[in-house]
């Protein structure tokens, strides 16, 4: 007899269980990172931070804070790293500080220079970010030999820190599209190394903030250089609601030429970072009851473009077209009506750090930039500084082949990859027509896995008669950090109506006295913080969860998406951590005391037959 799932997954949590693998690795990366090239992050204090200490740090070797001068080291190295600084007058703001000729010989850069030397960064920084808006680079500052100069650089460090096998140093800049202070940001990064690279200049917002004229761009450029390109959309909650939209830029309804064209070069999408978490929100997921995660409320002011943010007053529909979840349900409806999805993305997590430093651990989070480094900092410091308001997050999980460029892009390519909050959270899942019970107990769940199903990122094909989908999943907390609570299944499908519908199911649990409810909910689990010293116990939540759980109420007639959100018992957030250290009462600082860490699988896709 076939158990419930959520029972079943409650059963075997405590069982000893090793998912592995011939097949595929686990390798842990950071796909956004800044360093000292990126203006803003010169500008707001990164002086030290170059490409060559950014690899350093991320394979394991103590540096330097860009902030304080501290010595610091990441608790566990990274796999693989994408420096992704931005296209946009890359490398400006430190030559205009050393006094490059090239630049401090013209009138505009005479003045910058003088400025930054005058402590008026911010200033230029503004002036800066408002031709970003306006979409026209300022000339003395955007010639050809000082971009190609500069990119010369930034690829010759990632070769030089490339070591297949051990680790991947990823080529990679971010095309910072900013249409009316609207965030459209997207990290681009490649297979190959600097042969390929030194045959362009890095494509930027000035060439056209048009995501289709960059994806145009990639198309042209790979069968121009033989480049393998992947272009993941930055967290779209600062979109303003135009990340996932409905219709193009132009107004034109989005074709099947749009459609085809995002797919291929944006396969997956950054669902969290420092800048808040994008999965969904409380407003267009009422239902859901861990909808207000991380949530990051604010714009980047449209006014001025000096880099400020604001606090507007969002729309449900205005966030449909921000947050992943809203775009996977969107994806659906579209390809009813034009018969091709845009939005069948995988989803990632990355830092988007502008301090060189990969730091996501929330007792070990030294801020989106330089400046704030420090608790005290962070406490006082301003929104668009981002100290509290900032989340420490997150971390792409990629099941590659070997540790190599070629293998991690692959990975990327067919989403097998998923997002993490920051802890090390291992995930498997599968779907297939024939897992049974016994399966979420294999020895080798892999390869159970790859026989009977497809892996995270897939599509399911037609459903046999009287068939339902079956979930393999598997998932391991992080040594680290919290046990975990609970996995859940996110289904999103379209009804007969053409709408788009979803549900949250608590597929498996920690089995300690907790049952679901007459409605099938699982209450929440209790809280071991202690909020004097912000230590907390792992003697509630289980080591690993697993489970085959079937969709009891599948309609193999509907379009659907599946994916699996793990989470955490509540551990203490980096602002009470900083709090506690400053002596300051919890019950005042503003923000949550706890949170429960998570991880987002990739969407498996279920298409009914034509």
């Amino acid at each position: 007899m076939r158990l419930p799932a959520v029972i079943l997954g409650a059963v075997i949590a405590i069982l000893p269980n090793a998912a592995s693998s011939q097949e595929t690795e686990l390798l842990w990366g950071d796909t956004h990172l800044h360093t000292n090239v990126s203006g803003d992050a010169f500008i707001f204090g990164n002086r030290t931070g170059t490409p060559d200490s950014a690899f350093m740090f991320a394979k394991g070797a103590p540096v330097l804070d860009t902030g304080t001068g501290a010595r610091m080291r990441i608790s566990r190295p990274l796999d693989f790293l994408v420096v992704a600084d931005h296209a946009e007058y890359a490398g400006l703001s430190p030559l205009l500080a050393m006094g490059d000729p090239r630049i401090t010989q013209t009138e505009v850069g005479a003045r910058y220079a003088q400025m930054i030397a005058d402590g008026q960064g911010r200033a230029v920084f503004g002036e800066i970010v408002a031709s970003v808006n306006r979409n026209v680079a300022i000339p003395e500052l955007n010639f050809e030999e000082l971009r190609s100069s500069v990119w010369q650089q930034s690829i010759a460090a990632a070769d030089r820190h490339n070591d297949p096998g051990n680790f991947s140093a990823f080529i990679g800049w971010e095309w910072s599209s900013l249409p009316s202070a609207q965030n459209l940001h997207r990290v681009v990064f490649m297979a190959e190394g600097v042969d390929v690279a030194s045959q362009f200049i890095p494509f930027s917002s000035f060439d056209s903030d048009e995501e289709t004229e960059l994806w145009n761009w990639l198309e042209e450029t790979s069968t121009r250089t033989g480049a393998t390109f992947v272009a993941i959309p930055h967290n779209g909650n600062l979109s303003n609601g135009i990340m996932f939209p409905l219709a193009q830029r132009d107004g034109s309804a989005i074709d099947a030429n749009y459609a085809n064209l995002r797919s291929r070069w944006e396969p997956v999408v950054e669902t969290t970072q420092f800048k808040g978490d994008s999965e969904t929100h409380p407003s267009i997921s009422p239902d859901d009851p861990f909808a207000e995660f991380e949530t990051y409320e604010h714009l980047i002011e449209g006014s001025d473009a000096s880099g400020s943010f604001s606090h507007p007053e969002y729309t449900a529909d205005v966030r449909l077209g921000s947050y992943t979840r809203s775009g996977l349900l969107r994806g659906l409806e579209i390809e009813q009506e034009i018969g091709v999805n845009p939005y069948r993305f995988g989803m990632i997590g990355s830092t988007d750090s502008h301090t060189g430093r990969t730091a996501t651990e929330e007792d070990g989070f030294w801020g989106k930039f330089s400046g704030v480094s420090t608790p005290q900092a962070r406490a006082n410091a301003p929104v668009a500084a981002q100290g509290w308001d900032a989340g420490a997050s997150g971390l792409a999980a990629v099941w590659a082949t070997e540790n190599t460029r070629e293998a991690i892009m692959e990975a990327f390519h067919r989403r097998e990859v998923y997002a993490t909050t920051g802890p090390r959270i291992q995930l498997r899942v599968f779907a297939g027509w024939n897992f049974d019970d016994d399966d979420a107990n294999a020895r080798d769940l892999g390869a159970v896995g790859y026989a009977g199903g497809v892996p995270m990122g897939s599509d399911l094909s037609a459903a046999p008669r009287d068939s339902a989908p079956s979930l393999l999943i598997h998932a391991v907390r992080d040594p680290e950090s919290g046990n975990l609570d609970r996995v859940q299944v996110v289904k999103g499908w379209v009804g007969s109506d053409g709408q788009s519908h979803e549900r949250i199911y608590d597929a498996a649990w920690s089995n300690r006295g907790r049952e679901a409810g007459v409605n099938g909910a699982l209450g929440l689990i209790q809280s071991t913080v202690d909020l004097e010293t912000g230590l907390y116990t792992n003697d509630i939540g289980s080591a690993q969860l697993a489970t085959v759980w079937e969709d009891p109420d599948f309609d193999p007639g509907q379009h659907a998406f599946y994916y699996v959100r793990v989470l955490e018992i509540p551990t203490p957030r980096h602002s009470t951590l900083d709090a506690i250290a400053l002596g300051m009462d919890l019950g005042e600082i503003g923000y949550p005391i706890t949170i429960q860490e998570r991880a987002y699988s990739s969407p498996i896709g279920y298409a009914p037959a034509e």
